[in-house]
């Protein structure tokens, strides 16, 4: 859709490079809060089962954003988008700074997800239009690396600066607020690559998988949907785990233990390019499901190295096959519908991060933290199996 709107812009190093940067401070922004829950819950009371809720709205907030504003930046222009996501982000940090109980915390949750639901789109095309001709080899990279990278580096900041500055509930974001702040200088110093219409229509997502589609869609869609509950949990119970199973309570090491895996998700989009094609997803699927067992073995046997094995090796698999769905499931889908298919898979995505992790939060209530954990390994690993087995079967039907 931006195609048919969007102006041939190259910007320079520093345009580009400022775009990319504002795209990883918005992606910060969304997961600082992880190795500040056990603060959380120890000053307000809160359940296992509040903060995953808490955690859940935030994937309220991005599935909302991505279906009502999906395509409105190529009807306004990437930067009045862009400008709405860093003002949604650092009213994020404004909200959780204040926050005084549960309601405004659900708020700056839903907030930081609307903000991730509009750059998830937006500053992805805008940051590949912005890039210097003598550096489209390495658009793409940095423009994931802007994104897991980010996601990766939120909980970090968080867990470092809890543990050696004082006032942790409130530095972290106060510290978000001024890169926001550089942030909104860099987009506004970007130039516009969008042409408006003369007519502006503000449409509605739409969520469409063509029967054409399905038989590239499905195993996709399944091993897309493993990938990010492993993703949700990284950013919801870990800390939990941590603590409550592995008995480790610093706030780094819980901030690590939880970026890890976006770090590897980058490094795993960025090596899916160097594999045979026809054998991305698959070899993601295996990969996943190898961080699965690590992390189970962690659980199980409550040992620290499994936990941050299966974190990096899940990580790796989950960029893979993440990286290699999504082109497929592109490529496989005809133009007149590519948005709508796209757009589902990534509503697909979402409630993987968020659905899943409500139901840990309600299991460890009956059964207990460890065996919820194990059981939720298994069900990722089954995933990934039935994805590898339709996956497997397909080139012998086709």
């Amino acid at each position: 859709m931006a195609s048919s709107t969007s102006r041939a812009v190259s910007g320079g190093p520093a345009t580009f490079l400022g775009a990319a940067f504002a795209f990883a401070v918005t992606m910060i922004g969304t997961t600082m809060p992880t190795p500040l829950y056990p603060i959380y819950q120890q000053q307000f009371g809160f359940s296992q089962l509040m903060i995953t809720l808490i955690f859940a709205v935030y994937a309220v907030g991005v599935i909302a954003a991505l279906l009502i504003t999906g395509r409105w930046s190529d009807q306004l222009g990437r930067r009045p988008m862009l400008f709405a996501g860093l003002l949604a982000s650092a009213l994020s940090d404004l909200v959780f700074w204040h926050a005084g109980g549960l309601g405004v915390i659900l708020l700056g949750r839903v907030l930081s997800g609307i903000s991730a639901g509009i750059f998830t789109g937006t500053a992805t095309v805008a940051v590949m239009e912005l890039v210097p001709d003598s550096w489209q080899r390495v658009g793409t990279l940095i423009a994931t690396a802007a994104n897991m990278g980010g996601l990766g580096l939120g909980p970090m900041l968080a867990g470092v600066l809890a543990v050696l500055f004082p006032m942790p509930l409130a530095l972290p974001y106060i510290v978000h607020l001024a890169l926001a702040l550089v942030a909104v200088i860099c987009i506004w110093r970007a130039p516009e690559t969008v042409k408006r219409p003369e007519r502006i229509r503000l449409r509605v997502q739409k969520l469409k998988v063509p029967a054409e589609v399905r038989g590239v869609f499905v195993p996709a869609a399944i091993a897309v949907f493993a990938g990010f509950m492993v993703c949700g949990f990284a950013t919801s119970v870990t800390p939990a785990f941590l603590g409550k199973v592995l008995g480790y309570s610093n706030h780094a090491l819980i901030g690590v233990a939880a970026g890890l895996l976006f770090i590897a998700s980058m490094l795993g989009q960025t090596l899916q390019q160097k594999l045979p094609e026809a054998r991305r997803l698959p070899i993601g699927c295996g990969v996943l499901l190898l961080g699965v067992l690590f992390f189970a073995w962690g659980i199980g046997a409550a040992q620290l190295a499994g936990f941050l094995i299966g974190a990096v090796v899940a990580g790796i698999g989950q960029g893979i096959a993440f990286r290699a769905g999504l082109g497929a499931v592109a490529a496989a889908s005809p133009a007149q519908h590519k948005a709508a298919v796209v757009s589902t898979f990534f509503v697909v995505a979402y409630v993987a991060i968020s659905l899943p992790v409500i139901g840990i939060g309600v299991i460890a209530n009956l059964i207990g933290l460890k065996l919820t954990g194990l059981l939720f390994d298994l069900l990722v690993a089954l995933l990934c199996c039935a994805a590898l087995i339709l996956l497997l079967r397909r080139p012998a039907r086709g």
